[in-house]
């Protein structure tokens, strides 16, 4: 998208099983499964720019062997860092010792081990620290105490979940979800840990004791009493230091999660191809995580999908298949061309179907496969013009050339120069260089005739296009300027793992807060913000999106020519109109993720309603900040 918005985590999860000598002699190395962590990594670094963590189990280490390791970077290449420091130290070690054999290598190599867990980090808060990365460690001499936790994730509770801590006799570090998760699936494990103690210690030793509660602990029953009343969207995967481990997905499965596994590993990711890549696989071996379950593998490597929590309305998120996620998995690759497709009446009405004056063209790369879809739309129209002009009309030799070889007109109008930066903090100058952030292509447009068709996978806050697309493309002097969201608008918060919970950074917000002005109604504002207020405390307030009272008081056109206004700064002299995907189209073009509460405000927890009833009211009290 052309508006910068931090968003998604990626996670990554593989558990070897097979002992390490069986890598050596099959790949040749004993780290086998420290490459393949990384190519899960690089291929979902689409996922996380902000920092990246690994953390690795050997499971049957002996007493006063490290058995559980971890590093974590914020630095700007902040895979390669890690995975760096970790070669740097299997270099070293076989350097040192070139006789030693495979085992000698795996007890002495801190990160070598049998399970690996990866995570890449988008904070959609707070500072970009190495502290706030994951993975995070709860570390125990008692190895089924440890564990290890790392997420793609946002909780909207956080606040009831840090209380039930203190509760529970906690004196939680932080309040934060990553925290809250950590310490309540650690308080359970440390409780199911206790109550095998108790059962065991009247006819065992307590080093036997150690041996069976590793082979019995129930992680089933840990994860559901942790996660029970958990409000938000997640994929939360977890290590524990005895080695079993386990990704758990929410029950409206608003976060991806994939897995695959055959007798040498079990895999688990954010993203398919990211599988299909590193592991070579068949697109159909790779399966999903069924939202309200966890895929557990137990200390022996035994992989099992378990109910967690009941599954409830599956609104899968939208936004991954429009943006997020990686489009060269098949079926969003298919999905984004249809968004493109859909597009079409809505385009050739705006450009009153005077093709030949009309030059088609996408920002940023990433919505280039729904423009091939924009453009096979574009064809099909073409083609049945074609066929119904010949059939319906005696045609010239000429014209009939004319029709034959007409075809669409498409250019790569706008480059993205990646090596401008707007380091400047000064207001003036930095609006300056955000125009020339991006750059054009020049001489390919009639100047004064031709209409500009610009696709964008969405437009979250404007300020990109009013400051720097649309004055550079106004500079070919274009009698109008179209831009085309695939997305509909963006009218209410996200609080499942993007980073959009102001209501004022959104353009279509401030669309409506300009037509209430135009029609007089502007009252509606304190209106709507004491019915919140009174609200407060009460069930309602995570029943009930109060918002909407406002924004149904406008038709979806309304609001996008309102939003046509905003973004055509005062020195624009061609037209400018902003078209965006229909809700309807969205999910005939994605039918199995209809995750949609950004756009209709229809939130799949409770958490999430009162999300956006706390940032109009946020909103309404001059507060920064997000709203939960």
């Amino acid at each position: 998208m052309s508006d910068s918005i931090k968003h998604e985590c990626g996670i990554a999860l593989i558990r070897l099983r097979k002992p390490i000598e069986y890598y050596v002699e099959k790949y040749g190395t004993p780290m086998y499964g420290v490459n393949k962590l990384y190519l899960l990594m690089q291929k979902q670094h689409n996922r996380g720019q902000d920092g990246a963590g690994v953390a690795s189990i050997k499971i049957n280490a002996g007493p006063g062997m490290e058995y559980i390791s971890r590093f974590r970077s914020v630095k700007t290449r902040a895979i390669d860092s890690i995975f760096g420091k970790i070669g740097k130290e299997f270099k070293k070690l076989k350097e040192e010792n070139p006789a030693k054999d495979t085992s000698w290598v795996w007890e002495n190599m801190p990160f070598l081990g049998d399970v690996y867990l990866g995570h890449l980090r988008y904070g959609t808060h707070g500072v970009n620290s190495v502290d706030n990365c994951h993975p995070m460690v709860r570390e125990n001499n008692w190895r089924s105490r440890s564990l290890a936790v790392a997420g793609n994730f946002n909780m909207t509770n956080v606040d009831e979940q840090f209380h039930k801590l203190v509760a529970l006799g906690q004196h939680p570090k932080h309040k934060t979800d990553t925290i809250t998760v950590l310490e309540k699936i650690g308080h359970f494990l440390d409780e199911e840990n206790q109550a095998l103690f108790g059962y065991y210690k009247n006819d065992h030793s307590n080093v036997e004791i150690t041996n069976l509660i590793e082979e019995t602990l129930d992680l089933q029953r840990v994860l559901k009493r942790a996660c029970k009343d958990f409000d938000g969207g997640y994929a939360m995967a977890g290590l524990t230091g005895y080695g079993a481990s386990f990704v758990v997905r929410d029950p409206n499965g608003i976060r991806p999660a994939y897995y695959y596994m055959d007798d040498e590993v079990v895999v688990i990711a954010s993203e398919k191809p990211a599988i299909k890549t590193a592991f070579d696989v068949e697109y159909s071996a790779i399966k999903e995580i069924t939202p309200g379950h966890a895929l557990i593998v137990d200390k022996a490597g035994n992989p099992e999908l378990k109910q967690i929590m009941e599954p409830g309305e599956r609104t899968s998120c939208s936004f991954e298949r429009i943006y997020f996620s990686r489009g060269n998995d098949p079926e969003i690759y298919e999905e984004r061309k249809n968004m493109g497709k859909l597009l079409c009446k809505q385009i050739l009405q705006a450009v009153d179907y005077d093709l030949k004056n009309t030059v088609f063209s996408y920002i940023p790369n990433t919505a280039e496969t729904s423009w091939l879809g924009m453009m096979k739309g574009i064809e099909d129209y073409l083609r049945a013009y074609r066929k119904k002009t010949i059939l319906n009309q005696e045609l010239s030799e000429e014209q009939l050339d004319e029709i034959l070889q007409f075809k669409p007109r498409a250019e790569k109008l706008v480059i993205k120069d990646v090596k401008l930066r707007t380091f400047i903090t000064d207001n003036d100058s930095r609006d300056d260089l955000v125009t020339h952030v991006y750059d054009t292509t020049y001489e390919v447009v009639k100047k004064g005739i031709d209409t500009l068709v610009v696709l964008d996978d969405s437009i979250v806050r404007g300020t990109t296009l009013e400051k720097s697309i649309i004055k550079m493309l106004d500079k070919l002097e274009p009698k109008k300027i179209i831009i085309v969201s695939c997305a509909p608008q963006i009218r209410y918060p996200d609080c499942y793992g993007i980073d959009m919970s102001r209501l004022k950074e959104f353009v279509a917000f401030r669309a409506m807060l300009g037509l209430l002005k135009d029609h007089n109604r502007e009252h509606m504002l304190q209106e709507v913000y004491q019915k919140c207020s009174d609200a407060v405390g009460t069930p309602a307030f995570t029943e009930t999106n109060y918002l909407k009272e406002i924004y149904d008081q406008f038709t979806a056109d309304e609001i996008s020519a309102k939003v046509s206004q905003i973004v055509k700064a005062a020195d624009i002299n061609a037209e400018v109109e902003v078209i965006y995907q229909r809700i309807e189209d969205l999910h005939q073009a994605c039918p199995n993720h209809q995750g949609d509460w950004y756009f209709t405000g229809n939130y799949p927890t409770p958490g999430g309603t009162g999300v956006v009833n706390r940032a109009f009211m946020n909103y309404m009290e001059n507060k920064g900040g997000r709203a939960y």
